[in-house]
């Protein structure tokens, strides 16, 4: 009886990995094409307003994006050099097919996190979100224009602390470029 039962067992596991591999894996959303204008090497430099999340000033940075997971998520590693010193950053950015938007999660190495949604329009995109930052949850809400060529691009923010009252932040201005060569 144990064969039959050692029999049969194999059986199942066999059909049931058989009947898996012949469902068609899963597709990324039409709508995350609308990330690939993104994809590559970029710098940055901009301003920030002092606020609550710092002192202001002007900045230089770096930004790689990638898709990645299968095409399902674009990645971008950011990495920056201001008034406060060096600063590194992560950010996701999936399509959200219930909310029609593209979700999209922020990770500082200060520890902050903004989480929001951006909106794509052409090549404007607007995120709005909300920034957990030294115990404080701030508002927050950006438009990034890509210029018609899609090798450059601006970006202003806005930030408010309660919601009705809204204060620049900062204004940026990207320019595509290839990345430095590894050596």
């Amino acid at each position: 009886m144990t064969r039959i039962s050692a029999l049969l067992f194999v059986l199942v596991v066999c059909f049931a990995t058989a009947m898996q591999a012949q469902a068609p894996a899963p597709k990324p959303n039409p709508e995350l094409k609308k990330l690939l204008p993104l994809v590559g090497h970029w710098t940055y430099e901009g301003e920030s307003n002092p606020g609550p999340l710092g002192p202001g000033g002007k900045y230089t940075g770096e930004a790689a994006c990638q898709m990645v997971l299968g095409g399902f998520f674009m990645q971008c590693r950011l990495t920056e050099k201001g008034p406060a010193g060096a600063s590194q950053g992560l950010v996701l950015s999936g399509y959200d097919s219930v909310s029609k938007n593209f979700a999209t999660e922020w990770f500082y190495g200060d520890g902050s996190r903004p989480s929001g949604a951006i909106s794509i329009a052409g090549n404007t995109w607007n995120f709005a979100a909300k920034w957990a930052a030294a115990g404080k949850q701030i508002q927050f809400k950006s438009t990034f224009v890509l210029a018609p060529d899609l090798a450059s691009a601006t970006q202003k923010s806005e930030i408010s602390v309660d919601g009705k009252t809204w204060a620049p932040f900062w204004e940026n201005k990207y320019t595509r470029v290839k990345p430095a060569e590894k050596k």
